[in-house]
């Protein structure tokens, strides 16, 4: 046993590299093959190292040449080669050709596996830092269909001798807790940083898939990848699944909606529709180029100091109903969210918030962290080709309605303020829906969690039949029953 070095502040002992890859060496029933495009062959290098590896490894291959590679698994609609298409490809000739070479009447035990990986290290250049798909399909009963981890990393280190390292050292954690962790998927999550810093390495999107996993979340295993430190912002969509953040946002015009969706209300498609409707009308905006983003941020998914992850879910399957895409963010400033978008997109954005979160931006204590203070977050935020969509806010004391025109900013920020919106970049929302201003989630939940009657018609169509079948946000029936019961005696 060796003990875990960087990345882990509760240090304790884990398996070492070689004694990973010796274990899976010599468990005579784990038989498959490695191919490694792009950063060597460093995953298999380690059970080569290890002794025994005879026992395990029926091929390891490297493709590297581009016609070799398409001639093997075919060529690419879009001609990419670091793809999850491509990776799937693999996994899936490299397995065909197992069970046609290996006969299961010659070794009915054999737990088959195929490993592979696509992946393009940085350039000379260092303009590209590179990045990866790397997977695993496996076995763990001979008698059973195959399970399937995939994931997509993105590189921190500047030399690719360093990145072709650490590729080997999660290609092999990968494998060994397929074999020895799949029954635990949040700590085989973890232990795919064994031996690396997370200061090396993003992980930013993962899939599981088959029998081992047929009770495993896709979108509560993005959860964790932000809530372990491995990356600072997943996505997944409608079906459930995760998906590569890059290919959705690259080169799209975003519009973003940040919000606790607790539940989803007639007040958040109302912005969203809205402001939806202004930003295709953009001059520099192409309907067909545009995504929508809904995002809620790490620290509106907390409870008493501990992310809910039931409250998560809930959450996120009513978004998915209503089909839309759903980013998971460690940013809790707008920011470090724009800061994000930029890595993939130049084209315009816009963010959709309601009046008090524009107020709540211009509060300098966000900021103490920067040298600049709130003028160099200003600066990251405005500074790209990005505009605010503004949603009014009704002051429920007054009943006066509060837009860009009237809210309330610390006079030290008034002058910064008007400068911002004088200049175009704050546009209000006009054709809101007046009738839904006094709509809060907060107060939906609590007429959910009391029992009270009404609060259906203040949600999207579809979502309340959903949370009640699925008797999500606490809903229970029987509150319902008591609320009758008690109002049938005091009518009595």
């Amino acid at each position: 046993m060796a003990i875990v070095l960087q990345g882990d502040k509760n240090f304790e002992n884990i398996p070492s590299l070689k004694s990973k890859a010796l274990r899976i060496n010599l468990n005579e029933d784990i038989y498959g093959t490695f191919a490694e495009i792009g950063a060597g062959q460093e995953t298999v290098r380690h059970f080569f190292r290890a002794g025994g590896a005879s026992g395990t490894i029926a091929k390891a291959m490297s493709a590297y040449d581009k016609d070799f590679s398409d001639a093997i698994y075919g060529p690419e609609e879009d001609g990419r080669y670091v793809t999850e298409s491509r990776l799937k490809k693999m996994l899936s000739h490299e397995m065909r050709l197992m069970e046609e070479r290996i006969t299961r009447e010659k070794h009915p035990n054999k737990l088959f596996f195929s490993f592979a990986n696509t992946v393009a290290t940085i350039d000379f250049s260092k303009k590209y830092k590179g990045h990866g798909w790397m997977g695993i399909r496996f076995q763990v009963d001979p008698n059973e269909d195959y399970n399937e981890i995939v994931l997509h990393i993105r590189f921190k280190q500047t030399e690719a001798r360093l990145q072709q390292e650490t590729l080997g050292i999660v290609g092999l954690n990968l494998i060994y807790g397929a074999f020895y962790k799949h029954d635990k998927p949040k700590k085989l999550l973890k232990y795919l940083y064994d031996h690396i810093d997370k200061d090396t390495l993003e992980i930013d999107t993962i899939n599981f898939s088959g029998p081992s996993f047929k009770d495993v979340d896709n979108r509560l295993m993005s959860l964790q990848l932000v809530k372990n430190g491995m990356t600072q912002a997943v996505m997944f969509g409608p079906d459930g699944n995760n998906i590569l953040p890059a290919a959705v946002l690259y080169k799209k015009n975003i519009l973003a909606l940040r919000g606790s969706f607790r539940p989803v209300t007639l007040v958040n498609m109302d912005m969203y529709k809205k402001s939806y409707e202004i930003f295709i009308r953009e001059n520099k905006v192409e309907q067909d180029n545009a995504v929508v983003i809904f995002e809620i941020t790490l620290s509106n998914l907390r409870a008493e100091g501990e992310i809910d992850e039931k409250d998560f879910m809930d959450r996120a399957q009513l978004l998915c109903s209503l089909g839309h895409k759903v980013m998971i963010s460690n940013f809790q400033e707008y920011y470090k969210l724009v800061e994000y978008f930029s890595n993939y997109s130049r084209e315009r954005m816009a963010l959709t918030m309601g009046v008090n979160n524009l107020v709540e931006i211009f509060d300098e204590k966000y900021y103490r962290h920067l040298s600049g203070g709130i003028l160099e977050a200003f600066g990251k935020l405005f500074y790209k080709d990005l505009k605010v969509y503004l949603y009014p806010m009704i002051n429920p004391e007054t009943g006066s309605v509060s837009t860009s025109n009237n809210l309330k900013v610390h006079p030290r920020m008034k002058e910064l303020y008007k400068f911002f919106k004088y200049n175009g970049k704050v546009v209000d929302i006009f054709d809101y829906n007046p009738e839904i201003l006094k709509i809060y989630s907060r107060e939906v939940l609590k007429m959910i969690a009391d029992g009270e009657d009404g609060w259906e018609d203040l949600l999207p169509e579809g979502i309340s039949q959903l949370i009640k079948e699925q008797q999500l946000f606490g809903y229970l029936p029987q509150n319902f029953d008591k609320k009758k019961s008690k109002n049938l005696i005091e009518d009595n």
